[in-house]
């Protein structure tokens, strides 16, 4: 029954037009359900920080939004301050109560408020109240507070969507979403909005010129998916019952529904386009089944659902047709942002990304830092779909999106972009200079890479060979395996472009965060399912295909490199060797004339950490995947936004991990890299080449920044650095320790601006 109840509140409140009306229901509802007299609710003002008398049932209503209270002000403040429920059987008598005139609760004595907090941070207190003199009961203070906790990001959602919705004729607003920094830099530009396909919840708000013609484009869609439903019916003609045919039946009368056909059609009209106004219609009528109490109508809710997307593929189809147009300095925001939608935008045109799903160390944000795109990730209150054609500023420095910005705040990051141009100017002399410390000591500095654009930008930046190059990119830009023929193309465009310089190719690194569109691999937990060498040892047929196509791509080159990832156990080493010298001697019996390149393993779960020593008997170097041990290490989703700032690079235990790996390596003579984004961090660089890593690859926007921290720094100050970070016992220390040394070594400059 409770739980019941709550679904049907947070449903409500999700279907309401704006925060206010959402408010509204929150204290109407929550009073009925707890058969109280007054349900209050107070918001905190982002500002101020005053609690604001924002919506209320039983108390007087002229009040509203009139009176507030501070934090150390009343029993509501006290809730607010302790972020912990208050239960007071006599309100009156608490040290704390405070008399408000006017407000009426005087007659009330029973009183329970719950904070109502988000992301750490109280956004107001729900508060219930009574006129006979009792403590409210165990079960209605859990439910107090499992309705505050279930509330808090609905109110936060609609809170910020507010912010930019403005009245008609009103000046627009601006507001600041707060995400994840994802990639470095400032992007100012116009905000482009992906959707996928047919997902209703997803389509953005877009204003048309021709409302008559938008209106036969939805009548079209509608005829289309008539047509369908009545030629399924007869398909199924004979395999079902007249009572299970009746569905198609209901489906054709809900088309039929001149009611919310013609409300879809008065929005069109007021100048929404088709997509947008099915969206909105339909989504109100789902939202309005679901909260039925009856059975037969929640279950409408998914038939009407499932029309409308329906209704909406046609349309996306037909707005398909025309071939979509980018304008210069385009922001790309979507729910969940993939490489293959940064593939459709041309380079030159992209300036920023912004993502509501993922974080820093997805790989959307990966590729986003190898393309020198500032990316924000995770800003989960960002209304996306309200936002197409808006002006936006990325910053990817500190992970803030603002919308419609003020002069004042776009002169300010104007004036941060021409000085992140002239640091990058200036950097750029040191191009053909070697990558050595002050005292001689030499870093060679590799590139990772997956796009043939990142050639000539690595070249010209310096890069001494490739790290990492992701071989999944070509997989993922296709809808089918490439075979054989089509990856020995690729992978020999790659190994002619840097020879003789050494490429190192990753084989195949699918699951996780990375799916196939022709290959889906559905799990509960992907990063610890199937993944890696696991899929490509589980299907040999495509390990030996790819490895072959690398062999062949390699003839006359012989600046391959091959590496193993996801490896967690050394019998998974010995199998994927005993699969590759199988490909070379076939090769090598068909007249290939190649040489059995160095092969390595990526070192990225703790168990590789731990055997660090015996891999490296087996195979000819290492390379640490920082990215993925960091995440294995810390237990931390580095897609979910809700732990992100629990991901630290700079954590002791990925440190010391680190540290572990590379005197592993070199116990057995073999050479270490890293390929994680922390190779790329200007600070992290010394600690690395203190360690003794004999490479660091990182994306070409970052080499000559940690080139110029190398060449400012000693090898034996640098030991002495990392010594002090080893002792530390927080990441927090260890950004200071770093922070503090670029500054004594006048390279501050290279640190993220204040935003």
């Amino acid at each position: 029954m409770i739980l019941s109840e709550l679904r049907s509140i947070v449903q409500a409140v999700n279907a309401a037009k704006d925060l206010q009306a959402a408010l509204n229901i929150i204290v109407h509802r929550v009073a009925e359900v707890m058969g109280t007299e007054v349900c209050t609710v107070y918001l905190q003002d982002p500002e101020t920080k005053r609690l604001i008398f924002m919506a209320n049932r039983g108390l007087n209503p002229d009040l509203i939004g009139k009176i507030s209270l501070g934090a150390n002000e009343g029993l509501v403040g006290l809730v607010a301050r302790r972020e912990e429920p208050l239960n007071l059987d006599n309100a009156e008598s608490h040290p704390n109560f405070l008399f408000l005139p006017g407000i009426g609760e005087e007659h009330y004595h029973s009183f329970l408020g719950a904070p109502i907090i988000h992301q750490r941070g109280v956004l107001g207190v729900l508060v219930v109240q009574q006129k006979d003199s009792r403590r409210f009961n165990e079960d209605e203070e859990a439910f107090l507070v499992t309705m505050s906790a279930q509330l808090a990001g609905v109110i936060a959602h609609a809170r910020v969507t507010g912010s930019i919705t403005a009245d008609a004729g009103a000046p627009a607003k601006t507001a600041v979403f707060k995400g994840i920094a994802g990639a470095p830099g400032v992007a100012i530009g116009q905000a482009v909005v992906v959707v996928p396909a047919a997902e209703l919840s997803s389509v953005p708000r877009r204003q048309i010129d021709d409302p008559e013609a938008e209106v036969e484009r939805f009548k079209s869609a509608l005829c289309s998916v008539r047509d369908d439903v009545r030629d399924l019916s007869s398909k199924l003609q004979g395999q079902l019952s007249s009572e299970e045919l009746a569905l198609f039946d209901v489906y054709l009368r809900i088309l039929d529904d001149g009611h919310w056909v013609s409300e879809v059609i008065n929005k069109i009209r007021l100048g929404e386009w088709a997509q947008g106004a099915l969206s909105q219609v339909v989504l109100a009528h789902v939202n309005a089944f679901e909260t039925m109490e009856d059975e037969y109508f929640r279950d409408r809710a998914t038939d009407i659902k499932d029309l409308g997307r329906r209704v909406l593929g046609y349309l996306q189809a037909d707005t398909e047709v025309e071939s979509a147009e980018y304008p210069d300095n385009t922001i790309l925001c979507g729910d969940e942002l993939t490489a293959s939608v940064l593939g459709e935008v041309p380079r030159e045109k992209l300036v920023g990304l912004v993502s509501v799903k993922g974080s820093s160390n997805s790989h959307v944000a990966i590729l986003a830092r190898a393309m020198g795109i500032p990316t924000v990730m995770g800003a989960s209150d960002l209304p996306y779909t309200q936002i197409d054609d808006a002006n936006l500023i990325v910053d990817g420095y500190s992970g803030s999106v603002y919308y419609n910005p003020s002069p004042d705040v776009f002169e300010h990051f104007r004036v941060i972009c021409e000085e992140d141009q002239q640091l990058n100017r200036g950097l750029e002399s040191l191009r053909d200079l070697p990558c050595e410390t002050l005292d001689g000591h030499r870093m060679p500095l590799w590139v990772n890479t997956g796009l043939m654009a990142d050639v000539a930008r690595s070249l010209d930046r310096g890069a001494e060979g490739v790290g990492l190059y992701r071989t999944e990119i070509p997989f993922l830009l296709r809808e089918r395996f490439p075979s054989e023929e089509e990856q020995r193309q690729i992978y020999r465009e790659q190994l002619l472009a840097f020879a003789p310089l050494p490429v190192t190719m990753r084989t195949l690194d699918i699951g996780g965060d990375k799916a196939l569109p022709y290959f889906p691999i559905e799990e509960e937990n992907p990063f610890l399912g199937w993944r890696g060498i696991r899929v490509t040892l589980d299907h040999p047929e495509i390990f030996l295909v790819q490895v072959r196509a690398m062999l062949k791509a390699s003839e006359g080159l012989n600046n391959l490199r091959i590496m193993l990832p996801m490896i967690s156990n050394v019998e998974e080493v010995d199998e994927a060797l005993r699969l590759a010298r199988r490909a070379y001697d076939e090769l090598v019996e068909d007249g290939w004339d190649i040489s059995l390149p160095p092969i390595g393993v990526m070192v990225e779960v703790p168990a590789a950490v731990s055997q660090a020593r015996q891999l490296a008997r087996r195979v000819d170097f290492l390379s640490v995947g920082s990215n993925d041990l960091t995440q294995y290490l810390l237990a931390v989703d580095r897609n979910n936004t809700r732990v992100a700032d629990l991901y630290h690079a700079y954590h002791p235990a990925v440190l010391s991990s680190l540290y572990t790996v590379v005197e592993a390596a070199h116990a057995e003579g073999k050479p270490v890299g890293i390929c994680g984004e922390l190779a790329g961090d200007p600070g992290a660089a010394l600690l690395l080449m203190a360690m003794g890593f004999d490479m660091l690859s990182m994306n070409d926007n970052s080499l000559l920044r940690v080139k110029a921290v190398i060449r400012s720094a000693k090898i034996a100050d640098s030991q002495a650095l990392l010594e002090k970070a080893m002792e530390a016992e927080t990441s927090d220390q260890v950004r200071t320790i770093l922070k503090a040394a670029m500054v004594d070594a006048g390279v501050e400059r290279l640190l993220q601006p204040v935003s």
